[in-house]
């Protein structure tokens, strides 16, 4: 009843005294104290921030890592002992460090971050490793920080040079008394993966200064306890690495979290020139702790999704316990591990707008290991791949064995390690999508698990975690006062406290605030396992720590337990006092003590203990509450039961609530309790029907001063009293009340007596008016129907006739004419005849007249709808039906929009040419037009021809929403226009004369151009006019992604297609507010925003960041970027600034600066301080800011006087006062005096200090003039060598080069340099003979080849076989390289049909390329498929004409530059090291002495012949000597055709006649100890000029050696031994090992001893300087060589060189990858370069530059080929796009060339741009070419012996075969298995 609200109503207000009802709710989190209040530990320098945390727990004591500080502090954070680490000297580019040896780079102050802090228990030690000299350790004692140990003299001290204090973990694995700990070490690499292993196992000896420290655990040639990232893996993503969040032992294993970058995924994945971004994973890592091979290294993914969320980026974990209760919901044993982990929302770690939202999950840390066990059971079987593309960048499948795997296998040296695909989910326990969770730790209490949470703003969350799905987050305290919290956390040895820190702060916090719940709901409540209820000491605490808590209900535990209370009766009137009050109590303690009754400060008194019931009294009159109506009908008292024994309230009531039991007095107007405070019996109303009340009427009408009644009906009315008043009427009129005496006539009618009413103006025809009725002054009686009183004026609004007639027909009005009025019929002083009334005898109004016309204007073809405005316009539609005419032409009125008198709506009809304008003309009536009853206007209307001829912008987004503006003439005419785009309309928005404008809709048909046409009414406006479709916009990345909340802040957006937005918006909304704001278009991929504001409430306390609910941009109709899910758009606080000075004005003197306080002046953005555009004008003019969290700085302009300050930023514009300026009194004389004074000694300093610094000066320019001329004389050394060698060399390959013409370079003919590429190391392959079978069987055999040849050359059949045949698991790399080269043996003669094929197996190459998580540009990178054999084979065949004319002259001069410049030097026969090398593992280092002899030579086939000059060393050995003379001899004449140095002996005449056989070794030879040395020419001191013959080879000679075990040494045998064996860090990595000669067991040498044979210490080698000095021969060989490399790869790379053209074959391929590349758009041009490069130069010419004896007949030695090995891998290098980061440890062959690679790759790219633009080759020329090429070397294969050795496969997997051509559908058209069914069958008969 809506009467019963009103102040004034029946049921008044009735007042009781009621106790308090006190709900029992669950608080969910609670805030406890202030950061501020816990025990903390502040940094000392804010630069030195914290680190690393460790408890000891054995005393409780806290260690702190910091920057350059290691702090012990005591179990309440006071500092006892602090050890400094840094600042020092490095710069991390110096490995080793300088501490180590001198380091070339620049040394600056550097920070030592404390990257890993370990307790090393059972010595007493703590291991604090930080990142300073690349990354050693310290070992300090625990007690006092004494440092024990810095091991750094070795690489294995070295952990890592990365400097994040994040990114490193170490765990300390014990294995019992007996042997040492060892400690493994994870850690990021930063890029130097050469240097660090990423994951490592090292020895942690007892004694802190033990060489062994840090020593891997196992280490020799091939295997160690490490595991390094392969630099492959830096190709794919060059910033690669792997980031250790956590570590722990558990069982027999060691354990790592990791989080790192995902590997493969196509051309979107990798940080390349994509510019996508990374996606990361995160994973753990398992291995044993007793493998020291890590063969057990597994590592599995890991996350969890919540709600559709993937949670994927770990930011921190922690190991526990599980403990009974979550024990139970996770299904494992109480005592079971479980791993609590944090993780961000997704999987890309943006460091700018990183995401908020983040989860806690828990694992079972056995299921972790179920899943493992799983993968190697199956991996076991063969299943699968390795599948760890980090490592192993390619797919290596698991290979099969039989063996049991158990809980605790670790591993073989087979299928290991190994990865798991499959992503293990946790548990989601818990979310944050606004505090981001960064770190976690957690420990079991009574069963519990307490996991605890640090934040990013400085919180901890205390989560209790009762099952997997089941978690409360019970309680939040802020720890420290500037988060973000990090990762390491750690509880006190007690588990009372939890520390806590931030980079700055370290605070302890109490793991229970119990004391902060006041009552026993909140308490039990709360959550908090720890806190019970204390219950007469009225207190929340720990159980241990109340009184007698053991005892009956005196600890509550649980909240049933809570003491309950009822109370009868639980609310009395404010009039009862003394009332007997029972207490029923549950759950109380035995109160044998007593208690009290307390009633809040009114009342205390004695209670009646009874059993479980007490008994109370309520308060005394004197001492009962006054009610105060204005503040409710009731007050709330809290009754306490309070405890006689402790002297405390232990419990207070809980009411129930009852209805209150009132009445209403009819005859004194009041609510009460007590109904017999009534006057009468009948004035009692117990319900509301009773009530006194008006009923509702019918509409009231009065018109104004008349005289009128106003009778009103109602009910129950009450008969007013003695001395009560009589009825009134209230009528509150324009805001005056007017009171009218009423008269009752019975309880159900009451009348307003008769008066009149007015109320002021004519703008209101009626005005409706509140009426009251009242008695007794004022009782009102209920007026539950709102009945109101309508007053009306008839001329109000009515000044013509036809609105007169049209009012309200009760309201009487006629039209007077003769006073032309509209009045009462009474009010109209003329005769009945004389006034027109509705309905009456004269109805009709004369003189209709037409005041406005739209529109004027219309096109002839009609249709125009005609609003015609008036006076007298008739009162019915058909007066006017029929009656309109328009410029002459009939217009139609439509029923619809006819409003009697005042307004006609008609369309019109098609106009003649001839009528062009004319009046409107209206006749009302019905019948003939009568002159009286007719209306003309005085306006034209006009008929007119529109035309439309341009529109703009042409262009705008499939969605629509572009705004069109059409231009043209007389487009405002007509009434009705509609714009069509094709078939669909533009929706019409304004338009003017000239134009008109639509906005467009979203394109049914897609992209492309409609046309456009306009219509006017009937009128169709038709002109070539067009409007394109296109795509709509889209937003790729917005910077930055942060606001304040204010907005208009600067936001760059990027995106595509942003210019066809005329009016671009950007929004956010929140709570269901949206705010815009505008963007500037700079580019069709670029526009710059004023961020919007956040619509937040003002009230709100702003001082957390908020994100909007959706953040986005209106672009026109662009539905897809109104809410982007990419972005990540965070608003923070609105910068606050606080009034200058109290009174508001600063006092100032000229040039102080001016400091504007308040906060949030930089935006704790992701990236750093986010910076804001502050504007502070002093008066007007600007001044010069410096901005601080806390302060702006403001540069005071030159003003002096008084000046408004203003502050801008924004959206925000704030004064915060006056700055008032005062110039500066003038120094006084002592003031100047004294300045002098001061200014002179400061002088007389300077002079000294100046004449000591010349002396120091003049001191250092003398040293350093010596250490110069040192420098000069050594650079002078260099360069001469460089010189005089180059100078030598230019004059030998002049010499040998003038003798080189087309002839002169053996050339190997085709089919043996084909033969040696197709199929290296094989002599006489079978395709090279006719087929060798007995002659009953080559018959047979031929039959069976001939229809599989003709298989062989179909094309569906060769694919599918090839296709088959790669999916074959045992069909291995070598059978694809040999199966690639069959087949083009075959194809020799069909190239045409050959490049068909291939092209189309690369294309699926690329397919399958692009489908698997390779990386694009490892494609054709090696040779894994037939396809990349068959492409290098294809070269092959094409290019050998090229290498003829062209290529193969450059290449030969190089082969003799290298082999000439490697022996002028010597060259070891035994090592293949040489003193001139391009290669750092083939050079000599050490002082060779020898001297260059010249020894004339007898041509050993004719000794006629002059004897020839042959230029050797006096140290080579017999057989080098013999070889250099068979080059002199036989010079230009191919290898294969001159005689073989071991076939001939070296014969050395002598003056007198006498000869001597020289050899390598015999009885002469120098043996000492085990050593034994070949003798050179010096052995046999042969001088200059001395003759020597070839002569062939002796049986014996006199000085053979006289036993059968003559060595016949050489160079070739020696190389033959030589086998990679030195460990992987050494610098001579490739030196062999020297074998003993197996008989006498005598070790041979020629010029060096191995090193690694202790014969030759060190020590031994005198006054010779380290070896690395050597390294700048490297520089002396590649200046002499550099001109024959230019040529070589000038030659390689250009498009045209010397008249040669570029070959077909090359263009024709690079086209075909640029056309798959657009196929699968890849628009990246590294990724296509690498195509090229893998296609071209690392596929064919790289292996004709390492191996030219491919294209020449020529030998090789080793020392030739190490420099070639050089020259290819600089080759590759150009050819590569990614950039290589060389320091000093880079390898010498990459440092050597560095300078030249820039250069080189800049041939590349031009050469490969030419290519591009060179015009295409057809298919027609290149088939002709082909088919050429084919006819040219027609016969050089036997094609049977070929397709036999083809056959050999078929036969192997003819079952797979037959199997894939019955499932392909075109092979079953063609029957091709049946054809090779029958091939088969003829075959098989040959077996």
């Amino acid at each position: 009843m809506t009467s019963l609200t009103r102040s004034w109503t029946c049921f008044f207000v009735c007042c009781f005294l009621s106790c308090l009802v006190l709900p029992v709710t669950l608080q969910t989190v609670v805030q406890a104290p202030q950061a501020h209040s816990y025990a903390s530990f502040h940094a000392e320098n804010p630069e030195w921030t914290f680190n690393h945390l460790a408890v000891d727990y054995r005393n409780g004591n806290v260690y702190l890592g910091a920057v350059n500080r290691i702090y012990k502090l005591s179990p309440g954070l006071e500092a006892q002992v602090s050890h400094e680490t840094g600042p020092d000297e490095d710069n991390r580019k110096c490995y080793p460090p300088r501490i180590v040896q001198p380091c070339s780079e620049p040394l600056t102050l550097t920070n030592n971050v404390n990257k890993m802090l370990l307790m090393d228990y059972r010595e007493n030690r703590l291991l604090a490793c930080g990142s300073l000299y690349q990354g050693i350790c310290k070992l300090l004692r625990l007690d006092d920080l004494f440092k024990l140990g810095e091991p750094f003299h070795k690489k294995e001290h070295y952990l890592s040079g990365v400097n994040e204090s994040g990114s490193v973990f170490g765990v300390i694995v014990s294995y019992g008394n007996a042997s040492p700990d060892m400690l493994f070490v994870a850690t990021a690499v930063d890029g130097k993966p050469e240097y660090f292993p990423t994951i490592s196992s090292r020895k942690l000896a007892r004694n802190s200064e033990e060489d062994g420290m840090f020593a891997y655990v196992f280490h020799d040639e091939f295997v160690a306890s490490m595991i390094k990232i392969p630099s492959d893996t830096f190709t794919v993503i060059p910033d690669f690495d792997i980031y250790y969040i956590y570590g722990f032992a558990s069982g027999n294993f060691v354990y790592f979290l990791t989080l790192q970058p995902e590997m493969g995924g196509g051309p979107t994945t990798g940080s390349s020139s994509t510019g996508r971004e990374q996606v990361y994973t995160s994973k753990i890592v398992r291995l044993c702790k007793a493998d020291t091979a890590f063969n057990s290294y597994v590592e599995v993914p890991i996350g969890c999704i919540s709600g559709n969320v993937e949670y994927r980026l770990l930011e921190a974990a922690y190991l526990s316990k599980a403990g009974a209760i979550l024990a139970r919901s996770l299904e494992v044993a109480p005592d079971d591990d479980v791993l609590f982990a944090v993780f961000s929302k997704g999987q890309k770690r943006r460091p700018r707008q990183a995401s908020q939202d983040s989860a806690l999950c828990v694992f079972s840390l056995r299921k972790i290991n179920e899943k493992i066990k799983e993968r190697l059971q199956s991996c076991y079987k063969g299943e699968g791949t390795l599948d760890l593309a980090w490592l192993k960048v390619k797919d290596i499948p698991c290979s099969s064995a039989l063996l049991t795997i158990d809980d605790d296998f670790c591993g073989l040296d087979m299928n290991a390690p190994l990865g798991v695909s499959e992503m293990v989910r946790g548990k989601p326990l818990f979310s944050d999508a606004v505090d981001k969770m960064t770190s976690v730790i957690a420990y079991v209490y009574k069963n519990h698990s307490l996991v605890f949470v640090g934040t990013k703003s400085g919180r901890v969350k205390k989560i209790r975690v009762d099952g997997s799905s089941r978690a409360l987050q019970y309680e939040t305290v802020q720890a420290v006062e500037n988060g973000p919290i990090l990762r390491d956390m750690a509880f006190s040895s007690d588990h009372h406290y939890l520390y806590v820190m931030s980079e700055t702060q370290l605070s302890r916090v109490p793991v229970e605030a119990c004391g902060q719940y006041s009552t026993c709901s909140e308490c039990l409540g709360s959550g908090d396992p720890h806190c019970g209820w204390c219950v007469l000491h009225n207190m929340c605490t720990r159980k241990e720590k109340c009184e007698r808590s053991s005892e009956p209900r005196r600890f509550a535990s649980d909240i049933k337990q809570c003491v309950r209370l009822s109370v009868h009766p639980n609310n009395i009137s404010v009039s009862q006092f003394s009332v007997t009050l029972v207490l029923e109590a549950h759950n109380v303690p035995e109160l044998s003590a007593g208690v009290n009754c307390t009633f809040e400060d009114l009342a205390e008194m004695n209670g009646l203990v009874e059993g479980n019931r007490i008994k109370c009294f309520s308060p005394a009159e004197k001492e009962m509450p006054r009610i105060i109506v204005d503040k409710g009908d009731h007050q709330i008292v809290q009754l306490y039961l309070k405890s006689k024994e402790t002297g405390l309230a232990f419990a207070n009531t809980i009411c129930l609530v009852n209805d209150f039991k009132c009445h209403w007095c009819k005859y004194r107007h009041d609510c009460t309790h007590d109904p017999r405070t009534c006057s009468f019996q009948e004035g009692r109303v117990k319900k509301p029907e009773g009530c006194p009340q008006l009923l509702p009427a019918e509409r009231i009408l009065v018109p104004v001063n008349v005289v009128k009644p106003i009778t009103l009906r109602a009910k129950n009315l009450p008969q007013p009293q003695s001395g009560q008043r009589g009825y009134e009427c209230l009528l509150t009129i324009q805001g005056n009340e007017h009171r009218v005496p009423a008269l009752r006539f019975n309880s159900s009618s009451v009348q307003c007596q008769n008066t009149s009413y007015f109320y002021d103006g004519m703008e209101m025809s009626s005005l409706p008016v509140e009426l009251t009725v009242i008695w007794n002054g004022d009782f009102s009686i209920d007026n539950p129907a709102h009945n109101k009183v309508h007053l009306y004026k008839c001329d109000a609004q009515r000044g013509s006739c036809g609105l007169c007639l049209k009012a309200d027909p009760l309201f009487g009005c006629v039209w007077c004419k003769g006073e032309n009025r509209c009045t009462l019929k009474q009010h109209c002083p003329h005769p009945e005849n004389q006034w027109l009334e509705h309905n009456g005898i004269n109805s009709k109004c004369t003189h209709p007249r037409i005041t406005q016309i739209t529109p004027l204007r219309g096109p002839r073809e009609g249709g125009t709808l005609v609003t015609i405005r008036g006076e007298n316009l008739g009162l019915e539609f058909r007066e006017i039906q029929d009656n309109v005419k328009v410029a002459g032409v009939d217009c139609t009125p439509i029923r619809e929009g006819y409003i009697p008198a005042e307004q006609i709506v008609c369309e019109m009809g098609k106009a003649e040419k001839s009528q062009y304008t004319g009046h409107v003309q209206v006749c009302v009536g019905v019948g003939e037009c009568i002159a009286e009853f007719t209306a003309n206007s005085s306006k034209y209307y006009y008929f007119v021809i529109p035309r439309i001829i341009n529109l703009k912008p042409s262009r705008g987004p499939v969605s629509g929403g572009t705004v069109v503006n059409i231009t043209g003439s007389h487009l405002d005419a007509g009434s009705n226009v509609s714009i069509m785009f094709k078939d669909q309309p533009c929706t019409y928005l304004r338009r003017g004369g000239q134009w008109l404008t639509c906005r467009t809709h979203a394109s049914l048909h897609g992209y492309g151009n409609v046309s456009v046409s306009v219509s006017i009414d009937r009128a169709h406006l038709q002109r070539d006019l067009r409007f394109e479709y296109v795509e709509d916009p889209t937003i790729t990345k917005i910077e930055p992604e942060w606001s304040i909340y204010s907005g208009h802040t600067p936001v760059t957006v990027t995106g595509t297609n942003l210019d066809i937005i005329q009016t671009p918006l950007i929004r956010a909304k929140y709570n269901g507010h949206e705010t815009l704001n505008l963007c500037q278009v700079l580019s069709p991929i670029s526009m710059l925003c004023q961020a919007p504001e956040l619509p937040i409430s003002l009230a709100r306390q702003q001082e957390v960041p908020e994100r909007p609910n959706e953040f986005g941009f209106k672009l026109d109709d662009v539905q897809a970027v109104i809410a982007l899910n990419t972005t990540n758009f965070i608003y923070y606080p609105n910068p606050e600034f606080e009034p200058l000075s109290v009174s508001g004005v600063l006092e100032l003197k000229p040039g102080s600066p001016i400091i504007l306080k308040g906060r949030n002046f930089l935006p704790p953005t992701n990236i750093g301080n986010g910076k804001l555009n502050y504007t502070v004008l002093i008066g007007e003019k600007p001044c010069m800011l410096t901005v601080s969290e806390t302060q702006l700085l403001c540069e005071s302009p030159n003003l002096t006087g008084r000046h408004k300050v203003l502050a801008r930023v924004g959206g925000i514009e704030f004064s915060p006062g006056v700055v008032h300026i005062t110039s500066d009194s003038p120094l006084s004389s002592t003031a100047i005096i004294g300045i002098a004074a001061a200014g002179a000694l400061l002088i007389l300093f300077i002079v000294v200090v100046l004449i000591a610094y010349k002396r120091k000066t003049h001191q250092s320019d003398l040293t350093l003039k010596r250490l110069q001329m040192q420098m000069d004389n050594l650079e002078s050394r260099v360069a001469l060598e460089c010189k005089e060698a180059f100078a030598e060399l230019q004059t030998d390959i002049h010499e040998l080069t003038s003798d080189l013409d087309g002839a002169g370079i053996p050339f190997l003919d085709y089919r043996t340099y084909t033969m040696r590429v197709l199929f290296p190391g094989i002599e006489e392959h079978p395709v090279l003979r006719e087929l060798e079978l007995p002659g009953y069987l080559q018959e047979q055999v031929q039959k069976g080849l001939k229809p599989f040849g003709q298989l062989i050359n179909n094309k569906v059949f060769l694919l599918c076989f090839i296709r088959t045949l790669e999916a074959q698991r045992g069909f291995s790399m070598r059978d694809r390289g040999n199966v690639a080269s069959l087949i083009m043996t075959v194809l020799q003669s069909k190239l045409e049909y050959a490049t068909d094929v291939l092209k189309h197996l690369l294309s699926d190459l690329i397919d399958r390329n692009l489908e698997s998580k390779n990386h694009p540009k490892l494609l054709l990178r090696r040779t894994e498929s037939v396809a990349e054999k068959m492409l290098t084979n294809w070269f092959t065949f094409l290019l050998y004409k090229f290498l003829k004319e062209c290529a193969g002259e450059p290449l030969f001069s190089l082969f003799c530059a290298i082999k000439q410049q490697m022996e002028k030097g010597p060259i070891d026969s035994i090592t293949g090291e040489a003193r001139y090398s391009l290669s750092e593992d083939k050079l000599i280092r050490q002082q060779i002495d020898y001297k260059t002899l010249v020894v004339n030579c007898i041509h050993p086939e004719n000794e006629k012949i002059s004897e020839i000059q042959v230029k050797v060393l006096n140290c080579d050995t017999i057989s080098q000597v013999k070889e250099k003379i068979l080059d002199a001899i036989y010079k230009n004449v191919p290898h294969s055709h001159r005689l073989i140095a071991s076939d001939m002996d070296l014969e050395w005449r002598q003056g007198s006649g006498q000869r001597m056989i020289l050899q390598d070794e015999d009885v002469t030879t120098k043996i000492e100890g085990d050593w034994k040395r070949l003798n050179m020419l010096a052995h046999y001191q042969v001088p200059d000029n001395a003759v020597m013959a070839l002569v062939p080879k002796q049986v014996t000679a006199y000085n053979s050696v006289n036993n059968s075990t003559v060595s016949r040494t050489s160079a070739s045998k020696y190389e033959n031994m030589i086998k990679y064996t030195g460990s992987p860090d050494s610098l001579r990595s490739r030196t062999p090992m020297i074998t003993p000669d197996l008989e006498s067991g005598v070790k041979v040498w020629h010029l060096v001893k191995n090193h690694e044979h202790g014969d030759q210490k060190e020590g031994d080698r005198g006054s010779k300087m380290v070896s690395e000095i050597y390294l700048t021969r490297l520089l002396a060989t590649k200046g002499t060589l550099q001109k024959f490399v230019d040529d070589l790869f000038e030659t390689i790379f250009s498009t045209a060189h010397r008249g040669s053209a570029l070959p077909l074959a090359i263009k024709y391929m690079f086209d075909f990858l640029d056309e798959q590349a657009d196929k699968h758009n890849i628009h990246d041009p590294h990724v296509r370069h690498t195509w090229k490069s893998n296609c071209l130069p690392l596929r064919f010419w790289v292996n004709v530059i390492k191996n030219p004896q491919f294209v020449f007949d020529i030998h090789k030695s080793s020392i030739t080929d190490a420099c070639l090995s050089v020259v290819a891998q600089t080759f590759m290098d150009s050819c590569s796009t990614s950039e290589h980061r060389l320091g000093k440890d880079s390898p010498s062959n990459k440092l050597l060339y560095a300078k030249d690679i820039p250069s080189y790759k800049s041939w590349v790219e031009r050469y490969y741009s030419d290519i591009s633009k060179m015009p295409a080759i057809s298919d027609q020329d290149m088939n002709a070419y082909l088919a050429e090429q084919s006819r040219m070397h027609m016969n050089e294969f036997n094609t049977m012996s070929s397709l036999r050795e083809i056959y050999s496969y078929v036969d192997k997997y003819t079952e797979e075969i037959v199997c894939s051509l019955e499932q392909d559908d075109a092979a079953r058209k063609q029957r091709l298995a049946l054809k090779l069914e029958e091939v088969v069958a003829l075959m098989s008969l040959e077996s």
